[in-house]
């Protein structure tokens, strides 16, 4: 078995494949079944040695006329893996509650993940796995920047911006590896702590903001810099974190991209949430008020009818409206939570109350009580202002939070709600890998 996050592993989203091993090995049985029909007792022989014409090789594939369909098609695996990842983290967290009849989904909302589990470890984006989905992501957005600086300004065009912006997605993808698993694995690398994932995420983002700043693209630096201030921040590095985030904008946002065309390309939330009833918005995320009135950050409604499972009542989000709707990887409000939390009550006060009067919100400022317990203000402005964005899931584990349904309580389905705030290294990672 190969590791599932070796360099040879480039599966892309939506089932395609870039540098595609599988493919190929379909091609040949496909020439095995052919000859075999055929009465020659050569035939046999001669297949052992033929050449396999639909085999893309790497070196054929990655090519300088390629550079803007190997970034582009790096991006699209990123924007898959996070999708999954925030209706997989949003069951863990109390985000999502879990509607099927599926019990390998039960794990993630139960938060009893073991190792062996195929849900988490290999499944695809389109499947709500997460482990393989981040790591081809890592692995595909990596390549884009390892072969793209080989190349020259005129071979391809825009060629800093391109490794800008895979730097920036290589980046998002072992912050989320930090954030999502006990420990990682990078290239059949030894296995990583968080903080170790959150270092090798910094890299890729610092090598992000210097190539975006040298192609005069300030979205992508901005991008960079929330990563970067989100991943000094997990570390406990509160004057880095701020240093970043004071420099992004209030109403910077960068979007994962969604479509219609291919299941990949959806968004996620939307299908299994509002259009398959596979979960439903959990209890601690109805009927939010602020002062009396409807929290705007968070809406969610009653959808009449059950989940899937045909017994669990299904609310659903209204913050992604449709299959295309884009889903935020970055924000300027992230950027201002994060300031806040790093400068501490002082500052804290007046820039949660500049994000709750802004433009769409025009919520109250908040109340002298909720100043007095700033740090658990904080937090639940975090909930609110930053639900189904995948932020949720680390938050309970960075700041120790109590885990809600409570550890012990019955799940309705079988069993017990576990203890986990991270998930497992995968027994397919860790048997394939020989430094683990």
């Amino acid at each position: 078995m190969r590791s599932l996050n070796n360099d040879s592993v480039t599966q892309g989203s939506g089932g395609r494949r870039s540098v595609n091993r599988g493919y190929a090995l379909r091609s040949s049985f496909t020439l095995a079944v052919f000859a075999l029909s055929l009465t020659a007792c050569d035939t046999f022989d001669r297949l052992l040695t033929v050449s396999t014409p639909s085999r893309l090789a790497e070196e054929s594939y990655l090519v300088p006329s390629n550079a803007l369909l190997i970034s582009n098609s790096a991006v699209a695996d990123f924007e898959c893996a996070l999708g999954a990842y925030i209706v997989a983290s949003g069951m863990a967290s109390g985000e999502f509650i879990e509607t099927t009849q599926t019990a390998s989904r039960w794990d993630y909302d139960r938060r009893s993940i073991v190792p062996v589990l195929a849900e988490y470890s290999t499944s695809g984006c389109g499947g709500i796995g997460t482990y393989t989905p981040i790591n081809v992501a890592r692995h595909t957005n990596d390549q884009a920047v390892r072969v793209i600086e080989g190349w020259t300004d005129e071979q391809v065009a825009n060629r800093q911006r391109l490794i800008a912006r895979n730097s920036a997605m290589a980046g998002y993808s072992v912050l989320l590896l930090g954030e999502a698993f006990c420990e990682c694995t990078i290239n059949v690398g030894p296995a990583l702590t968080s903080a170790q994932a959150f270092d090798s995420a910094e890299v890729r983002f610092t090598k992000a903001i210097t190539a975006g700043q040298a192609a005069n693209e300030t979205a992508i630096v901005n991008l960079a810099r929330v990563g970067r201030a989100r991943a000094r921040l997990n570390k406990g590095d509160a004057a880095g974190a701020a240093a970043d985030a004071a420099l992004v904008p209030v109403d910077f946002v960068f979007n994962a991209t969604a479509d219609l065309n291919a299941v990949g390309r959806n968004n996620r939330i939307f299908v299994q949430n509002n259009q398959n009833f596979g979960v439903s918005v959990g209890v601690a995320y109805r009927g939010l008020t602020v002062a009396g009135a409807p929290d705007p950050r968070v809406r969610a409604v009653d959808a009449g009818r059950n989940g899937s499972d045909q017994t669990t009542r299904s609310w659903i989000q209204q913050k992604y409206p449709a299959q295309a709707s884009p889903t935020p990887i970055a924000t300027g409000v992230e950027a201002r939570l994060i300031l806040a939390e790093a400068r501490g009550a002082a500052e804290g006060v007046g820039i949660l109350n500049a994000l709750r009067a802004r433009a769409g919100i025009a919520l109250p400022p908040i109340t002298t009580a909720e100043a007095a317990a700033f740090t658990a203000t904080l937090v639940e402005e975090r909930r609110r202002e930053l639900f189904l964005q995948g932020y949720r899931w680390f938050d309970i584990r960075r700041l120790n939070l109590p885990q809600n349904p409570a550890v012990g309580a019955v799940y309705p389905k079988a069993g017990f709600y576990g203890d986990q705030r991270c998930w497992p290294l995968p027994d397919a990672e860790r048997f394939a890998n020989p430094n683990v």
